[in-house]
């Protein structure tokens, strides 16, 4: 059963930055293509960034040139590095596979003055 632990987040000033963090166990990192997805409350999850085995990366309008996505397969570790933090990014953030397995309980990130 893969399984996610996320961490990394926190409360940030605007302008901040971030590097997000996704443990996965139970399988090989490698094999998947793997996403994150943030969530406010009273609103769906939403895909913000996602990278193929081969490292090839896909963002978001809502992050698109302000954050990084990668990964280390030997660690089974995948990353979000997020720069210019604004309000707008204020929300639990989770990784997981394109086909979704269950999902972990997520990092709080919180953008605010």
């Amino acid at each position: 059963q893969v399984q996610f632990v996320e961490s990394g987040g926190g409360l940030v000033q605007p302008g901040g930055s971030l590097r997000l963090s996704c443990v996965v166990s139970g399988d090989n990192l490698s094999k998947y293509t793997m996403t994150w997805s943030r969530q406010v409350p009273g609103k769906q999850r939403a895909l913000v960034a996602r990278i193929t085995s081969a490292g090839t990366p896909l963002y978001w309008d809502s992050v698109k040139g302000r954050s990084t996505i990668f990964r280390d397969d030997a660690k089974n570790t995948v990353y979000l590095q997020m720069n210019n933090l604004q309000p707008d990014d204020t929300g639990v953030y989770y990784c997981n596979t394109l086909a979704p397995h269950a999902w972990g309980q997520g990092t709080q990130v919180t953008v605010s003055s």
